[in-house]
């Protein structure tokens, strides 16, 4: 049995597919289980309420072999502490001996390790998991392809895709999709024992500029890139409604990773995901936009 937290999301719902297609048995913890489609709704075992709650992580973990571990977005939490390390406490002291595979970030042993908001947060969460024990594995993860979608309304409306990194600086990203992928192969199998990272990464460094050049490419409309002074930055983070929490969070993030944060992963054959920007953008963003395939 495996246990999926987040199923609705953009991972864990991915994730959910790729156990069911393998026959898994999976047991999902969802706050609304009518968010789940109706025809996975029906091939899984439900727990409904919080991943943070003790009595449904005990419920959850009873028999289970392995758990998908990842923290729900909190824009109005009070700390990174809160959101992080002790939303997992409950489900750390119910963990006996379940393999888990837990989202995080890259960056540990870098000198921004300690700086970087709510990845800093992210490994206080893993650490609380590694200490119980348990054979464990952390998704080590740069910023996700993703993440542009949230951006649509500007790319499609002012040809303009913004970043608070320099148009020339190249790093790392993933899709959604390739950490799904990962996470159900460690999932799957139950031969691996012990604790460790596991690198996710695309298979090209890319700039802003180079982001923009392809989106403009694939929609077939022009878009450049515009950086985002810092204080810019934090200007439009405090006024999207966040905590203050969440909103230094991550701003201290964002400045990490133009420091570097996310180079600290090398990129080798294990690491390397099939996803291309490019063909996240013909399949992920070009639909998403309206434009036809």
């Amino acid at each position: 049995m495996i246990v999926v937290t987040t199923p609705t999301g953009a991972i864990g719902g991915q994730l959910v597919q790729h156990l069911l297609d393998e026959n898994a048995k999976v047991r999902v913890i969802v706050r609304d289980p009518a968010r789940l489609p109706a025809d996975v709704r029906d091939r899984v075992e439900v727990v409904a309420g919080t991943h943070g709650d003790r009595d449904v992580v005990a419920t959850a973990f009873d028999g289970a072999d392995a758990v998908f571990w990842l923290a729900p977005p909190n824009p109005r939490t009070e700390t990174l502490d809160a959101a992080y390390r002790e939303f997992t406490r409950p489900a750390a002291e119910k963990l006996t001996t379940q393999r888990v595979v837990a989202v995080s970030a890259t960056g540990r042993g870098t000198p921004m390790e300690h700086r970087a908001g709510l990845v800093t947060a992210s490994f206080a969460m893993c650490d609380l998991i590694a200490d119980t024990g348990v054979p464990f594995r952390e998704l080590a993860l740069p910023g996700f392809m993703d993440n542009v979608l949230r951006d649509i309304p500007e790319i499609v409306n002012e040809g303009v895709y913004r970043s608070p990194f320099p148009g020339d600086a190249k790093h790392p990203t993933c899709a959604t999709k390739d950490i799904a992928a990962t996470a159900a192969r460690l999932l799957l199998d139950d031969t691996w024992t012990g604790q460790g990272r596991v690198a996710v990464l695309g298979p090209e460094d890319l700039s802003g500029n180079d982001m923009a050049a392809i989106m403009a490419d694939v929609l077939g409309r022009p878009v450049r890139h515009e950086e985002v002074p810092p204080d810019a930055f934090l200007a439009r983070a405090k006024a999207s409604g966040m905590s203050d929490a969440m909103v230094h969070g991550f701003y201290d993030m964002m400045m990490a990773k133009r420091d570097g944060l996310d180079d600290a992963e090398p990129r080798t054959a294990e690491s390397t995901t099939p996803t291309s920007f490019r063909q996240w953008c013909e399949d992920v963003l070009k639909p998403s936009v309206g434009v036809d395939r």
